[in-house]
């Protein structure tokens, strides 16, 4: 690893007694990182524990959505001048162990983008409910036939992007539930997108917002965005070449 800049990007909504672990474990991770918390708007004290840390703490003044607090984190790198980005979750969830790993391709220009999967060996650990594996599943085989990666781990949320990526996604994210369609974002701006295995774990104060009855709606509403997101830029492929 070298000395080119590194932001930690954390969106947080509602995750008292969860964010500031979570930044103190980053910190921990003997990588040298500034680490931005992005609290969307939260009715609990997750912008109050997140500024007893050594994080910086862009609190929304109302709860945007992950795309919007994730967003935000891309547009302050790029401003700032960061060479990379790691999206953590506020959560927990994501081990910060395998920081180097995620960041190996991108600084060894492998990669525009990577994805922490807990579907691809050697690690094996907690992999979510089953009913949100069926989810997973689905995005999995839809993105990699969509856009020709090979992907199984569509939904995690750790993830590290180099400058071209930053750029990319500061201009334009996708909103609600973005993870699966910001890969289809990536193949459209011609991003090398790489999955490394991680191991992740279940998240030990608060609750999904993501559960159950709401899996199914997920599921209907993430793959209508993604297949308009693939007409509209097939009809600007189509209107180019007229």
């Amino acid at each position: 690893m070298d000395s080119r800049k590194i932001l930690i990007t954390v969106p947080a909504y509602n995750e008292a007694g969860n964010v500031a672990r979570t930044v103190q474990e980053t910190l921990a991770s003997a990588i040298p990182v500034d680490i931005l918390v992005v609290d969307d708007g939260s009715a609990d004290t997750t912008a109050q524990e997140a500024g007893q840390t050594a994080a910086l703490v862009a609190s929304l003044p109302f709860n945007l959505g992950i795309g919007g607090a994730v967003q935000t984190g891309f547009r302050y790198a790029f401003q700032e001048g960061y060479f990379c980005v790691v999206q953590i979750d506020g959560d927990g969830q994501h081990d910060t162990a395998y920081l180097k790993d995620l960041l190996a391709p991108i600084f060894d220009a492998k990669a525009d983008m990577t994805i922490g999967s807990r579907f691809i060996g050697p690690f094996v650990g907690y992999r979510s409910s089953f009913v949100r594996r069926i989810g997973i599943n689905f995005f999995a085989h839809l993105i990699s036939f969509l856009t020709g990666y090979s992907v199984t781990d569509p939904t995690s949320g750790f993830r590290a992007y180099n400058r071209r990526a930053i750029k990319v996604f500061a201009e334009s994210y996708p909103y609600d539930f973005p993870e699966p369609e910001a890969i289809v974002v990536a193949q459209r701006a011609g991003l090398r997108v790489q999955e490394v295995p991680v191991q992740m774990r279940k998240r030990t104060v608060g609750v999904s917002s993501i559960r159950y009855m709401k899996t199914l709606y997920y599921m209907v509403k993430v793959t209508v965005a993604i297949l308009l997101n693939m007409l509209k830029h097939k009809r600007i492929a189509e209107h180019a070449d007229n």
